[in-house]
């Protein structure tokens, strides 16, 4: 077998002297305080069940799809999964790929053109990042959740491209901190300025509104918003992601995004998955009870963090995921191994994935979580930073 070149090598060595080389960890049978499964929808027996009863009424034994959705992988499930998806998030249309990374490329690569203008929140994830260098169209970043700073941006380039369409990009939480931009005042700006709005909903699908539809939603701005991106490895606890929007952004995607095009669809439990897990979202009464459970943690966290006077390491977050500031990879990446030893699951994050000086402590609660866990994890922190 060839080696690895020289300067690659040399690349690797480097993040082993930075003490940021990433590795794969042995499953921990600890309290989950790092996993994206905000709702236990993953390790529902529930919904595991549900999905097989499903397949099994529509007589699917399939192992795969077959092919791409254009060619023989067009199976059952797909229309009536993006007919309730759009139901459920109150849109024209969904439309379903193989994964929040696949979704993002493939919409920012193909909508936005070479005459048009990307302004992007300086900490939006990496597959927008990518998705938008794949693009044609210019694009620059804007202080994150700075206002103003995208208002002088957007007056600055419409002086040097009068005619460019101008999209906003944003998330409505941020992965790595956990906090939220201000959407109402953020889609005034956009309408104000004729801009098209895209909102990355990744983090808050099955977190906020009374049955986990989003933050969108729960503010009521849908209609305000060009696309959103859902994705289902998060809390649905399944895999891969939607874009909702116009039924005619759905086919300009259909037509030119390649990620969807030119790739074998989604296996039909995959998305058999997927629509149990949105009929779970989807109750009669219009609540869910573990978006429920979920929120009451999340307050009962934020209470216990300034109970014990820890908020201020804490970024702030009304989300499911909590920061706690820990400077230096090798620093917090003990406190860890420290916290793991005493039986909480819960992840460092490292420089260069977050500014270095900015790296931390990532904790995400989940409808599962006890209040005694939540009280024992804080009271554990307080001892070790305090």
């Amino acid at each position: 077998m060839q080696k690895l070149p020289l300067n690659l090598l040399k690349r690797i060595e480097q993040r082993i002297q930075e003490n940021s080389f990433r590795e794969f960890s042995d499953t921990l049978n600890l309290s989950d305080f790092s996993s994206n499964d905000y709702l236990g929808f993953a390790s529902s027996e529930v919904l595991f069940s549900k999905t097989y009863e499903l397949l099994s009424e529509k007589k699917s034994l399939q192992n795969g799809a077959t092919g791409s959705r254009l060619l023989s992988g067009n199976h059952f499930f797909f229309k009536p999964t993006e007919e309730l998806i759009s139901s459920f998030h109150e849109t024209e249309s969904a439309l379903i790929f193989n994964s929040g990374y696949d979704a993002n490329i493939g919409l920012f690569s193909s909508v936005p053109q070479k005459e048009d203008l990307i302004l992007y929140d300086e900490l939006v994830h990496a597959s927008i990042r990518d998705g938008i260098k794949m693009s044609n169209a210019k694009a620059h970043k804007f202080l994150h959740n700075d206002l103003e700073d995208l208002r002088k941006k957007i007056f600055r380039k419409r002086e040097l491209f009068n005619s460019a369409q101008i999209y906003i990009v944003t998330e409505s939480v941020f992965s790595m901190d956990g906090d939220l931009p201000n959407l109402i005042a953020l889609s005034n700006l956009a309408k104000e300025h004729k801009c098209l709005l895209i909102i990355d909903e990744a983090h808050a699908t099955g977190v906020f509104g009374k049955k986990g539809q989003g933050l969108v939603q729960e503010l009521k701005i849908q209609d305000t918003v060009f696309a959103r991106i859902v994705t289902f490895g998060k809390a649905l606890g399944c895999h891969g992601a939607a874009i909702l929007g116009s039924k005619e952004l759905k086919e300009y995607l259909i037509n030119f995004s390649r990620s969807f095009i030119y790739t074998t669809a989604l296996p039909p439990h995959s998305v058999a998955c997927i629509l149990e897990a949105y009929k779970s979202l989807e109750t009669s009464n219009g609540t869910n009870s573990e978006v429920i459970k979920l929120q009451e943690n999340i307050r009962f966290f934020k209470e216990e963090t300034l109970k014990n006077g820890l908020n201020t390491y804490f970024i702030k977050s009304e989300s499911a995921i909590h920061c706690c500031i820990i400077p230096g990879n090798e620093t917090v990446k003990k406190l860890a191994a420290k916290i793991q030893a005493n039986g909480f699951d819960i992840k460092a994050i490292l420089s260069p994935t977050v500014p270095k000086g900015k790296e931390r402590l990532r904790i995400c609660l989940h409808s599962f979580n006890t209040k005694e866990d939540i009280q024992s994890l804080v009271k554990l922190l307080a001892t070790f930073i305090k």
